[in-house]
């Protein structure tokens, strides 16, 4: 490496956040840039560890001792080779991947990782900044037509792959924007929306068409699609989400998080929504049921919101500070963490489940019963029992639900067709990543569950590979799960 030294010269110094008092009264990202010279100083803390680890906990398989070494050094457009050479949108890896490569950085055994998605985040910055960042349509065109259904940053992925082989490549898409969950499920303060649209702008100028409001097995059924083009990507997502089937459910005021932050998106998109589309949460007081990501972005939503009062509830107990004996590295450690929706307010409770939404008396919610509950582990899985004498009332307007998803929606487009569902109800697909009918492929959430952006890009890359390979018998585009 360049500095072998680096690591025992800096210490880890992440992008600095905006203040918690400027920051929740807008909507723009949370976080400061680093400029050139800090990139090139936390650069320079990757060790030269001989088996960088980071590579196994990347899905993409990110070469990412090379990249920061290249930063490094200021030899910025031979990062961005690097770079680009495993990942087609590191916008948006760099700012919303939680970094399971960062898990897993060699210095993280004894230290603070490696800042490696800052890092990321800084390239692909500098490069957009230097014009580096060009439409590269393809020099000879095969002829052949693929449909794909999902904008996502699956579809996107296999889109971009496969217009670059010389394919014709349509994206699909049911809502009346482009970009699936990066476009309605992100929240502004999060990634905004620009930048998705700089994305969009240089693959249309590469040849790739998108069409909106299509909602494939309503407005085309899959089978007509099958027959005009020459492939078809299913790329559609795990959207359905995990509901809570207790009393009460049925009460004004209970929301599943998606359509809550939607509604948001669509507002700083420049739409205008009645109160009971944006379902607002000023001056209320606030219940999120799920610790996850999707809470949290409730959470800082909410707090814009000017909300009363917000509590997101967790049913896992307090995770831990440090490691535990169970979660050895190179795992993903299960510790403590806090976003930057926690720092901004609220108050995160742990080890309690939902019993039943109270009424007002007027069909709106008006409290949420707990109760505490204590986590045992039997035969590998936990269970989580009751705490006698725990029971109590939360005050809650509006409750959100954020319970993960549990895989694609049943829709018109999965009941029409016959193509094979896993035993989890993802879509099957084998090796070459198409599923049981032929010339339909699968990719992302929509054959795996609900999983990480990263993730989504590498199905995307690896399934665009296996069409490529279908359509022309062999290929050449890389894939890092070939």
């Amino acid at each position: 490496m360049g500095k072998p030294t680096g690591f025992m010269e800096s210490g880890r110094t992440p992008p600095e956040r905006r203040a918690t008092t400027e920051r929740i009264y807008d909507y723009n990202e949370y976080y400061h840039r680093w400029s050139d010279t800090e990139a090139q100083d936390q650069g320079s803390r990757c060790m030269d560890c001989a088996v960088p680890f980071c590579h196994m906990g990347c899905p993409l398989g990110n070469v990412i001792p090379e990249f920061n070494h290249h930063v490094y050094k200021g030899e910025w457009e031979k990062a961005l080779k690097v770079l680009l050479s495993t990942n087609n949108f590191p916008e948006f890896t760099g700012t919303l991947c939680p970094a399971p490569c960062e898990g897993s950085c060699v210095l993280g055994i004894n230290d603070d990782p490696v800042t490696i998605k800052a890092v990321e985040l800084s390239i692909i910055n500098y490069a957009f900044a230097q014009g580096w960042v060009r439409a590269l349509p393809p020099k000879i065109e095969t002829g052949k037509r693929v449909a794909i259904v999902g904008s996502g940053p699956a579809g996107l992925a296999a889109a971009q792959q496969l217009r670059r082989a010389g394919h014709d490549v349509v994206v699909f898409e049911r809502a009346d924007r482009i970009g699936g969950l990066l476009r309605y499920g992100i929240p502004e303060f999060k990634m905004e929306k620009w930048i998705l649209d700089r994305r969009l702008r240089q693959m249309a100028d590469e040849g790739i068409e998108f069409r909106v409001n299509v909602n494939i097995g309503i407005d085309i059924e899959l089978q007509t699609l099958r027959e005009e083009y020459d492939a078809v990507a299913l790329a559609s997502g795990a959207t359905k989400p995990r509901d809570l089937k207790i009393p009460g459910r049925e009460l004004g005021g209970v929301h599943f998080a998606m359509d809550f932050l939607t509604a948001q998106n669509r507002i700083c998109e420049g739409e205008e929504l009645d109160d009971s589309e944006l379902m607002s949460a000023g001056d209320k007081h606030v219940i999120i049921i799920g610790g996850g990501d999707t809470g949290a972005d409730c959470l800082g939503t909410s707090h814009r919101h000017k909300a009363k009062s917000i509590h997101q509830l967790e049913i896992m107990p307090h995770p831990p500070g440090i490691r535990g004996p169970n979660n050895p590295w190179p795992e993903w450690p299960h510790i403590y963490r806090i976003a930057s929706a926690h720092e901004e307010g609220g108050e995160r409770v742990y080890s309690v489940s939902s019993k039943r939404f109270i009424d007002d008396g007027t069909g709106q919610i008006h409290s949420l019963e707990v109760n505490e509950v204590e986590t045992k582990i039997i035969d590998g899985k936990p269970h989580f029992i009751e705490i006698p004498g725990s029971v109590r009332e939360l005050r809650c307007d509006l409750a959100l639900i954020a319970m993960g998803f549990t895989g694609p929606e049943k829709s018109r487009l999965l009941e029409s067709s016959k193509l094979k569902l896993s035993a989890d109800g993802n879509v099957w697909r084998n090796e070459n990543w198409m599923t049981s009918e032929d010339g339909i492929f699968a990719a992302g959430d929509m054959q795996r569950g609900q999983s990480l952006i990263v993730w989504a890009i590498a199905d995307g890359r690896s399934a665009a590979r296996g069409i490529d390979k279908y359509l022309m018998g062999d290929s050449d585009l890389p894939a890092p799960l070939a």
